[in-house]
């Protein structure tokens, strides 16, 4: 390679990312471990890796809520502000330990580390009923809002990271699936679209009215938004192309063009999943970034993405938190950071990351393999 289209390691995190988001060869690409709440480490994941490295003493939590001391160790680029926002709401409130409703009517029950949707409110609903429903109050708490703004501007200033803003609202697809019940709503897509385009209408209204005053208290200070929704499943989009042409894809390019209108960011999309046959329309919305990059998905192989979208999109993540890095030795690691920095990171374009968050069954080993793979491409001599 000619060492004149590298640049040095010396750069600095915006420096780098600035050179991955305009398709320019890196040694290394920018690295996420943890950094955001869709690319973080549950606790018990985070507990080994700490005993493992040594690190004793309190907890130091960062916005994603992985201990700041694992991402100076890791060398993660980027930091996160804000989180998606709980509204003010009738429905909100604490069933038991285990048990809650959220501010959109969800009742949830915690199964292991997780909770579960246990009662949607909109099942079986009728278009009257949508419009007759509580919604929660499209309204941010004021206190809150100037504290992330805070955040932002210190981090902003410090120039030592990436500022990301976390998304402050959920996405129109998923919240149809949670409210009304994802065999409900699915069917919806094709039998009820009077009832979807009637509900899409609703929540596009209260995530207009919340990402206005959002972006504009976060938007001088942060470099890129994530935002969320799913549309795909293991071995297909979960919505047909031509459905999301229709319902979904219009909301959400309107959503992106307002959200870069008030901060003049790049916009990070996350959606799980098989969603190969929607990247055009994806990128046609406005989505600069794709996350997690669901490499054990069909259709989601590195070298097929690279190929067919490396020139117009940018990949985040794709380090498979679902098969491999459970289960491999800390060598494959080593060995798949390497093929995903020269698949993926080929001219840029790359993020490393993590696809989805690493739980409890990642071993810490795995991670400390994957850190000195990405450490060892920096350092390498040309």
């Amino acid at each position: 390679m000619d060492s004149r289209s590298v640049v040095s390691t010396q750069m600095n995190a915006r420096e780098r990312f600035a050179r991955c988001m305009n398709h320019k060869a890196l040694r290394r690409p920018p690295l996420d471990i943890g950094a955001t709440t869709l690319t973080s480490m549950s606790t018990g994941c985070q507990e080994r890796l700490r005993a493992h490295l040594g690190l004793t003493g309190p907890v130091q939590p960062s916005n994603s809520g992985v201990d700041e001391r694992l991402l100076e160790w890791a060398g993660t680029d980027f930091r996160g502000v804000g989180c998606i926002v709980a509204l003010p709401s009738v429905h909100t409130r604490t069933l038991s330990a285990d048990e809650s409703v959220d501010c959109w009517g969800v009742r949830r029950k915690r199964v292991g580390k997780y909770s579960d949707i246990v009662e949607s409110p909109l099942r079986g609903a009728t278009c009257e009923d949508l419009r007759a429903f509580a919604w929660p109050e499209p309204r941010l708490d004021e206190v809150l809002l100037e504290h992330w703004e805070g955040e932002a501007r210190d981090l902003h200033a410090q120039g030592r990271y990436v500022v990301i803003a976390e998304h402050p609202i959920y996405g129109i697809l998923e919240l149809g699936c949670w409210m009304c019940g994802y065999e409900d709503f699915l069917y919806r897509l094709v039998g009820d679209q009077d009832f979807v385009r009637t509900f899409f209408d609703i929540v596009f209204d209260l995530q207009m009215r919340i990402i206005e005053p959002y972006y504009r208290a976060l938007g001088p200070y942060i470099t890129l938004t994530t935002s969320g929704d799913d549309f795909g499943i293991q071995c297909s989009p979960m919505l047909a192309p031509r459905v999301f042409e229709q319902l979904v894809a219009p909301y959400l390019a309107a959503r992106i063009r307002r959200t870069k209108e008030l901060a003049h960011c790049y916009y990070w999309h996350h959606t799980c999943g098989s969603v190969h046959a929607l990247l055009d329309q994806l990128i046609a919305c406005g989505v600069d970034i794709l996350n997690p990059v669901q490499t054990s998905a069909a259709g989601m192989a590195p070298e097929q993405l690279k190929a067919d979208y490396g020139e117009r999109l940018v990949f985040w993540g794709a380090m498979d938190v679902q098969q491999f890095l459970p289960s491999a030795t800390p060598d494959e690691v080593r060995a798949q950071a390497n093929r995903l920095m020269d698949v993926l990171g080929r001219d840029g374009g790359y993020v490393m990351a993590p696809a989805h968050n690493m739980q409890d069954d990642v071993p810490p080993e795995n991670i400390v393999a994957w850190v000195e793979a990405v450490r060892a491409r920096g350092l390498a001599q040309e």
